[in-house]
């Protein structure tokens, strides 16, 4: 472990948010002293952001509680041309009025990490668009293209792939290492914004960033990435066989949210706690040595803590205590998610392989029969045989059906 002097770096460090980072006495001293500022860029490809953005969202809320200034940079601008690193082929572009409703879901995410306002350490959201719609394609070239060599930006890791694959690399996508460089240089001297963080697959744009802020203004600027986090078995965080882990509660209930902290694999538990949790380390510790059927408890920790900071407290034990009763009393419990049906489907007959599509816990009606005939799929505890089988209100139990998916992933279906 460095022996880092800031308190912000040390707590990273600590637990783990630390891949690279330039000029490290230098940053170090900057986070130090005064109240540094840093930022983090999202693009606004969906309505919401999902597990995979914690690392960041953690570590701007770090910022702020060791007294610094985080900035969130929304990528209303750079999400027209799609960020290609560590992408295989070009993204769809969005429209505009796509990507200003993404902001707005997006937006939700932070409100429970971070305390936004006017104030010397509350955090900011700005969005690029603001300064690079205003940018002239001349203007790029003459004040940002000329720090710019072919020759470095062919060598990064993306643009080799491509090339190497003969993958189509567009020239507007050859474009977002200079518009993201130019991101920094803006923040830099709009709100003295001399720290860039980000995954370690952003390290190539950083660096860019920074060099141009040193080139353009003579400023010193530094970067600092975290690790990209894979799980135990090597899956992708934040992916389940149904989806995207979202932040925003109206993609994913409180209770799913729960869920899959619950379902973290064994290896997994110290290190996400120590990451996406602020319990002490000591505590985390604890749990870490724990084994046997008692790493369960370290599980439900996680899952507590986790749910508590994006979602409260109140949603967290209301999701253990729906956890409870339906995994120990096979039972069935208001805080599981629920999807409503019309009243009159259910009097005529509504297929079960319907009704486990419209609760998300398939992607499909065929993905719910495939789960029929492999005996996976349940409806008020008792497996379903049929395929083509049906649900009636004699089916409710306390005004619900519920639906299950294997062992660990139900659903509730109500009448409207």
């Amino acid at each position: 472990m460095s022996a880092y002097t800031s308190d912000f770096l040390r707590e990273l460090d600590a637990r783990g948010f630390i891949k690279q980072v330039t000029h490290t006495d230098e940053l170090d001293a900057y986070c130090a002293s005064g109240t540094p500022s840093a930022y983090i860029g999202f693009d606004a490809t969906a309505d919401s952001l999902h597990v995979g953005s914690l690392m960041g969202i953690m570590m701007l809320r770090r910022l702020q509680q060791a007294g610094g200034k985080p900035i969130v940079l929304m990528g209303g601008g750079t999400t027209k041309i799609g960020d290609p690193t560590d992408k295989e082929k070009s993204r769809p572009l969005l429209t505009e009025s796509q990507i200003a409703s993404n902001i707005e879901g997006i937006r939700k995410a932070f409100e429970p990490f971070l305390t936004f306002g006017s104030g010397e350490t509350d955090a900011l959201m700005v969005n690029n668009a603001d300064w690079l719609n205003e940018l002239g394609y001349i203007d790029v070239l003459r004040e940002v293209g000329r720090h710019f060599t072919i020759n470095t930006m062919v060598k990064q890791d993306t643009v080799a792939r491509r090339l190497a694959a003969e993958q189509p690399y567009t020239f507007l996508e050859f474009n977002y290492l200079l518009l993201q460089s130019y991101d920094f240089l803006e923040l830099f001297r709009r709100h003295g914004c001399a720290l860039q963080m980000g995954g370690s697959d952003q390290w190539g744009n950083i660096l860019g960033g920074a060099d141009l802020i040193h080139k353009a203004d003579g400023g010193d600027a530094f970067g600092l990435t975290c690790p990209l986090i894979t799980t135990a078995s090597g899956g992708k965080m934040g992916k389940t066989a149904d989806g995207a882990v979202w932040l925003n509660a109206d993609r994913r209930s409180p209770y799913e949210y729960w869920q899959f902290w619950r379902n973290t694999e064994d290896a997994d538990v110290g290190r996400f706690l120590r990451l996406f949790t602020e319990l002490p380390l000591d505590e985390i510790a604890r749990l870490e040595r724990l084994e046997g059927a008692e790493i369960n408890d370290a599980k439900i920790a996680l899952a507590d803590a986790a749910t508590a900071l994006l979602h409260g407290e109140e949603a967290a034990a209301e999701s253990r205590t729906a956890a409870a009763a339906v995994f120990e009393s096979g039972a069935s419990a208001d805080a599981l998610p629920t999807a409503e049906v019309p009243a009159s489907e259910l009097e005529s007959g509504y297929l079960v392989a319907a009704a486990f599509t419209a609760a998300g816990l398939t992607k499909s009606n065929g993905d719910a029969r495939r789960m029929i005939k492999q005996g996976a799929a349940k409806v008020n505890d008792t497996a379903v045989a049929d395929q083509n089988a049906t649900l009636s209100t004699d089916d409710l139990v306390d005004g619900a059906i519920k639906l299950s998916a294997g062992k660990k992933r139900h659903a509730l279906i109500k009448p409207v």
